[in-house]
């Protein structure tokens, strides 16, 4: 993690040469095995992340020329469709035969099953291991990934440390789910450090979880406890914590930076988390089945596409590529995972399409991620666009802890966690809100509730559609 001195202190700068390998050189270390191999793709994606778009959309269509001649060869269920579309294993891949190919749905993901597993992977990209998806579009999808695959995700999450100049010597601090209930208020559970590939590549500092699902004032007495100096969360968790925090003038004088992942992160976030914190966050963009797709720029609040382990595009209705500025749906295609290969992808997100970036990488842009279909307002003609919603609008008319929009055929119900009963003036501009964030004067139905629950992954979203497609 290459901050330099001028953003890193003498100490933490050490803290980030590899462990040692043999322990009798101190510096620069020899490092080998796994670690070795890990450093050394970081070190070329370091270097290819400053080529030009098109030399990287060449070395991409190179590795999905051998990723498709693979599936032709040992994955029946690509077989005709790759023909079809004109694919010869051993010609170069153009772009008219990869637009040709079909999106690949993930009903089809389900329904394919084994069909969509290679019959032969390559010894050399090591054992292969089943991953479940959590299931948050309703639609859980089962994939094997390989060592190798495995391999990539480590070096994207390395490269996410040195972008953010992250100092893994201090504490990290996780609030994440823990299905396994170790992690309760109030000792959470105490970890060595971040996690195995900061762990075991540089003298990481220790680590400390707290389940997701702990009430926000004992998630901020946590805090408060352990004093630490990274955080990660999910984004709506960090919202009400920030909230918290600012009303009780409380602090973390220790933290130095914020890492958010699995949920939207909208303007008003980023803010409120200046404001509550004084440090900005860094969201990562990122799937089970598919890994790293893309990470905050380390000088914008936008995001790179991670183009030298995965293509992603961003398609409009007729499966055509969006142009700056355009929304169209995520299709991706991990590059080097054989043992079930996922050809354009529609993983059930939507994106915006940036420019390129001014800090001149040529990775691909994504302006911002806007979440999947079901968070979606729609119309009574039949259209639908993405909800306007700014919580700290909906807090600043009445005490609200925690909401949810919910649509259904009888219109919206606003689901609310207040401090006090609302006054029948403080309903109606809520309404008013609501129909301003959602483009139209929708029935409002309020309800009541203690709390609103987060999904088993402990994932949120403020608003949903329960229309169906």
């Amino acid at each position: 993690m290459n901050g330099g001195a001028d953003s890193l202190s003498v100490a933490a700068l050490a803290s980030q040469v590899p462990r040692l390998n043999p322990p009798e050189v101190v510096w620069p270390a020899v490092v080998g095995g796994e670690a070795g191999t890990i450093l050394a793709v970081l070190q070329q994606i370091e270097l290819s992340q400053w080529w030009p778009p098109d030399v990287l959309a060449a070395q991409q269509r190179r590795q999905l020329g051998f990723l498709l001649a693979h599936a032709e060869r040992t994955v029946p269920f690509y077989r005709d469709r790759l023909r079809a579309a004109g694919f010869r294993a051993g010609q170069p891949l153009s772009e008219e035969v990869w637009r040709r190919l079909p999106v690949l749905e993930r009903r089809a993901v389900q329904d394919a099953g084994p069909a969509l597993r290679s019959s032969h992977v390559p010894a050399a990209h090591g054992a292969a291991v089943e991953v479940t998806t959590t299931g948050s579009t309703g639609m859980p999808v089962r994939v094997l990934k390989t060592r190798l695959a495995d391999l990539f995700w480590s070096v994207c999450t390395l490269r996410d440390l040195r972008w953010q100049r992250r100092d893994v010597s201090g504490k990290l601090a996780l609030i994440l789910r823990d299905p396994a209930g170790r992690a309760g208020w109030p000792a959470g559970l105490t970890l060595p450090n971040w996690g195995r590939v900061p762990g075991v590549l540089y003298a990481s500092g220790p680590a400390a979880q707290l389940d997701v699902m702990t009430p926000v004032d004992l998630q901020a007495e946590w805090l408060m406890r352990i004093q630490p100096n990274h955080l990660l969360t999910f984004p709506t968790n960090l919202l009400h914590l920030a909230r918290h925090v600012l009303e009780r003038g409380q602090a973390l004088p220790a933290l130095r930076g914020i890492t958010t992942m699995g949920e939207l992160v909208g303007a008003d976030l980023r803010a409120l988390c200046r404001a509550a914190f004084g440090v900005p966050l860094a969201d990562m963009y990122s799937a089970e089945e598919v890994g790293y797709m893309a990470l905050q720029c380390p000088d914008f609040d936008h995001y790179h596409v991670q183009a030298e382990t995965v293509r992603v595009e961003i398609l409009d209705e007729a499966d055509r590529p969006c142009p700056v500025g355009a929304i169209g749906r995520v299709v991706v295609t991990p590059l080097h995972n054989l043992a079930t290969p996922l050809v354009r992808y529609a993983i059930g997100d939507y994106a915006e399409v940036g420019p390129p970036c001014p800090c001149g990488r040529g990775l691909p842009v994504l302006r911002r991620i806007l979440g999947r279909t079901r968070n979606m307002v729609r119309l009574p003609s039949g259209a639908s666009h993405w909800a306007a919603l700014e919580s700290q609008r909906f807090a600043e008319i009445a005490p609200i802890v925690q909401y949810q929009l919910i649509q259904t055929q009888d219109g919206i119900e606003m689901k609310l966690v207040t401090r006090r009963p609302l006054e029948r003036d403080e309903e109606d501009r809520l309404r008013d809100l609501v129909h301003f964030a959602l483009g139209h004067p929708f029935a409002v139905r309020f309800t009541y509730h203690d709390a609103i629950p987060r999904s088993a992954g402990g994932k949120f979203e403020e608003f949903r559609c329960e229309l169906g497609e």
